[in-house]
């Protein structure tokens, strides 16, 4: 048996060129013997990031935080992304804990929040109730037009409202096809007599919107499951936090896994079942731009109110537009994070085509070049963050699933019902134990203490985001707290027939006055 632990406990072999290793418990620092041009890392197979050596042919990997959300990490290096392993076998690497092992045989351990990197909303805010207008330019692409708005449509939850502009197309598809959806509750449809360009359509949405927050949503997307609750949660994760923007198959610097590709879905996968692997898996590290993308761009109505409108005279026909409108919030000292959870497809140049969405680009990045020359330079900083390479990566480990993933689902108490076509996490009371389960694991606890409940409360609410929980079920409509804190965060309510109630603590059930008016 000891014979046993020392054969695994031992530091494997090296292969040549690899000459050295070293780990502190926070950089893998790797020293070879001759050139090797990029070196690559897998990290649970799949792979994470490359590097050059230096002048010294050392290549040094660190990490701020854990990405798999598990402290145990294993790693493999390679010559370049997808060239011959560097070991024999993946080490096993802890975060914060120094030195070097064989990783053992058994599969990666499922994604777990990156703890380091949560950003919920802070505790009480009803984002649920932030009012929002979806602002939707439309010219020509009708059948992309109608895929955007049947997707918006299935897709939104929360008080939002659908704002359409048909800036004078040409194409004799689009009015019938607009004037199908006008008049029903929360859509607006309007159309320019003429054609006044994306940004100046862009800024009329803006000022029909009214009081409430935006969003520019481009007429050739489609969005997915609680593509507007990711999206609120992250623009209000924190104060200074002025637009969140989702990610896509083919959105440039937005696009994931792989930046600037066109990134095909999971074969065999539907558009909804790829959008909600990164609601699930994606986690909530945000990372940061020094701007947003008008492909799906939220903006908070106070940042409007600061920074104004987008410059229609500068920009006419968009492409621009949305980046000087950051760099002037960024001039208040205001944010733009990516929301990595929410995934919005995004055909990309059907309305003018590749040559013509050329041309302008370069014109745009003209305008922005004078006005801010340093956009390039800060983007370039921040294009590789390790928050992103994480996304990233997180994205590639979902994707290669062998099978889609299943709506959430949570249910308090004892005696939760068998549901074969969901997740379902079970929140139950053991002693003074507060205990999140799934798949009879214990994935999260915290202890109860009567006189301080909130600490629970704060906790649910945390948990609720963290691990992506999409539907609240309960025997009966009793409005429990955990009814409210989900009410908070958008997160639908559904009532099932059962003969009994759930057990689960009776603080879960029976709501502090003091929570209840927080709440309201």
């Amino acid at each position: 048996m000891f014979g046993f632990l020392r054969a695994f406990s031992r530091k494997p072999a090296l292969r040549p060129p690899l000459h050295s290793a070293e780990w502190d418990g926070r950089a893998l620092t790797l020293t070879f013997a001759a050139d090797v041009g990029q070196v690559a890392l897998d990290l649970d197979g799949v792979f994470f990031s490359a590097a050059h050596p230096d002048d010294e042919r050392r290549v040094r990997f660190v990490f701020a935080f854990t990405p798999s959300g598990h402290l145990a990490l294993d790693v493999l290096p390679r010559r370049g992304r997808d060239g011959t392993p560097l070991l024999a076998r993946p080490w096993r690497l802890t975060l914060g804990r120094p030195g070097l092992a064989a990783a053992p045989a058994a599969a990666p351990l499922p994604l777990a929040p990156p703890g380091a990197v949560e950003h919920c909303v802070p505790f009480g805010l009803d984002v649920g109730a932030i009012e929002v207008a979806i602002v939707v330019p439309v010219y020509n692409a009708p059948a992309l037009v109608e895929r955007c708005l049947d997707a918006v449509l299935a897709h939104t939850s929360g008080r939002a409202r659908l704002i359409v502009i048909d800036d004078a197309s040409p194409d004799p598809a689009v009015a019938p096809l607009l004037a199908r959806y006008a008049g029903r509750e929360g859509i607006e449809v309007l159309r320019n007599e003429a054609n006044h360009g994306f940004t100046a359509t862009a800024n009329r949405g803006i000022a029909a919107a009214g009081r409430a927050d935006v969003v520019l949503l481009n007429a050739d997307t489609e969005v997915g499951p609680h593509w507007l609750t990711g999206l609120r949660r992250a623009a209000y994760s924190a104060d200074d936090v002025a637009t969140a923007t989702a990610v896509s198959d083919n959105a440039g610097a937005f696009s994931v896994p792989e930046l600037e590709q066109a990134n095909a879905l999971p074969a065999g996968w539907p558009a909804d079942a790829a959008a909600r692997a990164l609601w699930q898996q994606a986690g909530l590290a945000y990372p940061q731009l020094p701007t947003g993308n008008g492909f799906c761009l939220y903006i908070r109505r106070a940042v409007l109110d600061a920074v104004g409108a987008l410059d229609e005279a500068a920009f006419p026909q968009g492409y621009g537009e949305e980046n000087d409108f950051c760099q002037r919030a960024a001039r208040h000292g205001l944010r733009h994070v990516i929301a990595g959870n929410v995934l919005v497809r995004h055909a990309r140049s059907q309305s003018f085509g590749e040559e013509r969405r050329r041309v302008l680009g370069e014109a745009g990045m003209a305008v922005l070049r004078a006005r801010w020359p340093d956009y390039e330079r800060d983007v370039g900083a921040s294009l590789f963050s390790f928050e992103r390479r994480v996304l990233d990566w997180r994205v590639r480990r979902a994707f290669a699933a062998s099978a889609p993933p299943r709506p959430r689902l949570l249910w308090v108490g004892a005696n939760a019902p068998d549901w074969p076509d969901a997740e379902l996490w079970v929140l139950r009371a053991v002693g003074a134990r507060n205990e999140l389960v799934f798949d009879g694991r214990v994935v999260a606890v915290n202890l109860w203490h009567a006189d301080t409940p909130e600490t629970s409360y704060r906790a649910l609410w945390d948990w609720l985001q963290v691990y992506a929980i999409e539907r609240l079920v309960v025997p009966a409509r009793t409005e429990s707290a955990a009814e409210i804190l989900c009410r908070l965060l958008a997160i639908p309510v559904a009532e099932v027939a059962v003969p009994f109630a759930p057990t689960a603590r009776a603080a879960l059930a029976a709501v502090e006055p003091a929570l209840r008016t927080f709440a309201e």
